[in-house]
C-alpha cells in the first residue's frame, strides 16, 4: 500500500494529513464516536466519515484480525478454497487418543443448531456413531423448526443395533422439531431383485418422497473397512466384497456408495443392492454436510471432496492439515 507521503498530493496539504491522522486516532484508538469528533473539531460528520475512509486508503489505518485460541478460520478458508466448499468447521481434537468423535460431535451439534432453518428437509445417514453422538449433543432451538428428517439409507438391521438407528432419527427429530420419516428396510439387500421389490413397497414410499425435497444431507464418510456400528448392523460389506471393491479402486463411501481416490463412483454390482438415496439424487441436495475425521479416514475424505460428494465439511484440525498437504 502506498505511504501517506507518496499520496499526500491526492489529499491536499500536510495539514489535511494531520487532521486525517488526528481524527483516525480519536476514532480508532480513543473510541470517540463520529458525532462527538465532529462536535469537538467543528467539522461535519460527513467529512469525518470521508476522512476516516481516506485514512484507510492511505494506510494511516490498517486493520489486523488476530484469531483467538481455538479458532481456525484461516485454515477453514484455505480448505474451502482448495476443495471448492461452501463452508468448513474445524475443531482441535488433540489429545483425543485417536477418538475424534466427541470433539467432532460437539462442533457439528453447534454448527447444525446455528445453521438449520425453518422448513429444511434433512436426510441423515442411518449407521453413523458420529452422527448419533452429534444428535445426542444437540439441544432444542427455539423459534426454528425443521420440517422433515428422514433416513438416506435403509435403517433396518440387526435388532441389537437397530435401536441406534432409530435413536438417531428420534433424537434429531426431537431437537429440531422435525417430523421423522423412517426407512423401514435394510440398507443392503441380497440381490437387485430384492431391492426392486422393496422400492415398490408402500412402507418405503414416504422416505422416497422426502428424498425429492431434501435441502440438507447430513452424512459420515466411510473408509473401505466398515465402522463398528455399521459392521454390527448387518448392512456392511463382508470381507469378500471389500476385496472386490478394493480391486476396483474403492477407498471410501457415502451412504454405501463407494468411490475411488478421485471421488468417482465405483461401477459394481454392489450398487444394485443398496437400498438408499442414489448418487444422482444425493448430488442434487443443496447442502451436503459431512462430519468425519481421524487419520484412518483422511484418504476417504479427500476422495469425497475431490469427487464433489459433499460441499460442507466438519472435521478435526489435523485431518484438515493433511487434506491441505495432499
Amino acid at each position: 500500500m502506498p505511504s501517506a507521503n507518496s499520496r499526500a498530493d491526492d489529499y491536499g496539504s500536510s495539514d489535511q494529513l494531520r487532521l486525517m491522522s488526528k481524527i483516525a486516532r480519536m476514532y480508532h484508538e480513543r473510541g470517540i464516536r463520529q458525532p462527538q469528533i465532529a462536535a469537538e473539531l467543528h467539522i461535519s460528520q460527513s467529512r469525518i466519515s470521508r476522512l476516516l475512509r481516506q485514512a484507510v486508503e492511505l494506510g494511516i489505518v490498517k486493520t489486523i484480525v488476530t484469531l483467538p485460541g481455538g479458532v481456525y478460520t484461516d485454515l477453514e478458508e484455505n480448505l474451502a478454497q482448495r476443495y471448492h466448499l461452501a463452508d468448513v468447521a474445524l475443531v482441535d481434537a488433540d489429545g483425543a487418543s485417536g477418538d475424534v468423535i466427541p470433539a467432532l460431535s460437539g462442533t457439528a451439534a453447534t454448527y447444525l443448531t446455528e445453521t438449520l432453518a425453518t422448513g429444511d428437509v434433512v436426510g441423515i445417514s442411518s449407521w453413523s456413531a458420529t452422527l448419533l453422538a452429534t444428535a445426542e449433543t444437540m439441544r432444542p432451538k427455539n423459534g426454528a423448526s425443521v420440517d422433515v428428517v428422514t433416513q438416506l439409507v435403509g435403517g433396518v438391521g440387526d435388532p441389537r443395533v437397530q435401536v441406534s438407528a432409530n435413536r438417531l432419527l428420534d433424537r434429531f427429530s426431537t431437537v429440531t422439531g422435525a417430523r421423522p420419516v423412517f426407512m423401514p428396510a435394510p440398507g443392503l439387500v441380497t440381490d437387485p431383485a430384492a431391492r426392486r421389490a422393496l422400492l415398490q413397497d408402500p412402507s418405503v414410499a414416504p422416505a422416497l418422497k422426502a428424498w425429492q425435497r431434501l435441502s440438507v444431507a447430513l452424512v459420515g464418510i466411510g473408509s473401505l473397512t466398515p465402522s463398528p456400528m455399521l459392521r454390527s448392523s448387518g448392512n456392511a460389506t463382508d470381507p469378500d466384497q471389500q476385496d472386490k471393491l478394493r480391486r476396483l479402486g474403492a477407498v471410501g463411501d457415502v451412504c454405501l456408495r463407494f468411490f475411488d481416490e478421485d471421488g468417482q463412483l465405483v461401477a459394481s454390482e454392489f450398487n444394485d443392492r443398496v437400498l438408499g438415496i442414489t448418487p444422482e439424487q444425493f448430488r442434487q441436495v443443496p447442502r451436503r454436510i459431512a462430519v468425519a475425521g481421524g487419520s484412518e479416514k483422511t484418504g476417504a475424505i479427500h476422495a469425497a471432496l475431490a469427487g464433489g460428494w459433499i460441499n460442507i465439511l466438519i472435521t478435526d484440525l489435523e485431518t484438515a492439515r493433511r487434506l491441505l498437504d495432499a
